[in-house]
């Protein structure tokens, strides 16, 4: 996200956690907006991408693929 969201972000008082996708990319997520945090199950060997190690599954229903251990995101999320 860039720093124009983050900026507004601050400003709206919302504390955004900072993770990471399996490609490397940023994220910043609204802990109020996760849902439930769960570990990867594959269906057929293919479902998340290689290096995944937990899921988030968001209010609005998706799901969101990180390489921070499920251990690591609830601790990030519950100190926010």
């Amino acid at each position: 996200m860039g720093r124009c969201f983050a900026r507004a972000a601050l400003i709206a008082g919302i504390s955004l956690v900072e993770l990471h996708s399996p490609n490397g990319q940023r994220i910043e997520i609204n802990p109020s907006q996760v849902s439930s945090v769960r570990q990867p199950v594959d269906i057929g060997g293919h479902q998340w991408g290689k290096g995944t190690h937990c899921i988030l599954v968001m209010g609005n229903g998706g799901f969101i693929a990180v390489t921070e251990r499920c251990e690591d995101v609830r601790s990030k999320l519950q100190a926010n």
